[in-house]
């Protein structure tokens, strides 16, 4: 079961480091081409968007890794999910409803490391 989590940790992390570094570094308007729900936010928010990423694919993996503060690991699949749960209500008011699976998706994933690794802290 550990190394299933470290493989979804790695997983995770990985996308969401590159898709939080896109949007914490690129201008708006660069990446509303191919992420189109830009337009909606402002570009202070869609760089909170990517620093919001880069922080949960670090927490999925520093904590972990190093041992310390290591509730963080969990706590960040937690976030990652809470931003699916988010992504998926904004698709669904667009009536964007092909998106919906990928959030769905990540969130299943999001919650099962979340579920693995609490559970040394569980009563």
């Amino acid at each position: 079961m550990n190394v299933f989590l470290w493989i979804l940790q790695g997983l995770l992390a990985a996308a969401f480091l590159a898709a939080g570094t896109m949007k914490a570094t690129q201008p708006k308007e660069k990446l509303a081409p191919n992420l189109p729900w830009v337009t909606d936010f402002s570009a202070g928010t869609v760089k909170l968007i990517g620093v919001t990423q880069l922080a949960a694919a670090l927490g999925l993996i520093l904590p972990a890794l190093t041992g310390i503060a290591v509730i963080l690991t969990p706590l960040a699949a937690v976030g990652l999910g809470l931003t699916m749960v988010l992504a998926a209500t904004y698709h669904l008011r667009k009536r964007e409803y092909d998106k919906i699976g990928v959030n769905a998706v990540i969130l299943v994933l999001a919650g099962i490391v979340a579920w693995g690794r609490f559970g040394p802290y569980a009563f």
